[in-house]
């Protein structure tokens, strides 16, 4: 009887638990247009013209204007990522023993908690600049992970 107690605490152990790094792949929200350092590599070049430039990154947080009075469009993203996690497991059993004119009733029980919690931030900070022309003559982007 110990050892089937045994087996099944260990594979509720085992099994019953999910770490926070499996709960947030559970609940994140993967969006297909998300602003990342690797789109600004991949998609922003020097003489795009505003109205492209939107097309792949969306609206700006901030349009402002330089020294000579040219258009300087900033994009500044933060994301915050939160996970926790709470496992618990039990283990109850009842042992009925049956002799002559006495029964004897038995039972035990083991109960387990656990959790943890992550929380993770990103920013991006993406600066285009655009010329008299209104095409983009420089960018630059700061990325950040804590």
């Amino acid at each position: 009887m110990n050892r089937l107690a045994a087996i099944l605490f260990l594979t509720t152990a085992l099994f019953g638990c999910t770490s926070a790094s499996q709960h947030r792949a559970d609940v994140q929200d993967p969006v297909g247009n998300e602003l990342t350092v690797g789109t600004v590599q991949k998609e922003i070049k020097i003489g795009m013209s505003g109205a492209e430039v939107a097309s792949v990154l969306g609206s700006p947080n901030i349009v402002s204007t330089d020294e000579n009075r040219r258009e300087v469009w900033i994009y500044d993203k933060v994301s915050t990522d939160y996970a926790y996690s709470n496992s618990s497991g039990g283990i109850s059993s009842l042992i009925l023993g049956w002799g002559g004119a006495a029964a004897g009733l038995g039972g035990g029980s083991y109960n387990s908690n656990a959790g943890a919690s992550s929380k993770t931030q990103k920013t991006l900070t993406i600066i285009i600049k655009f010329d008299n022309d209104g095409l983009v003559r420089d960018f630059a982007y700061n990325a950040s992970k804590f």
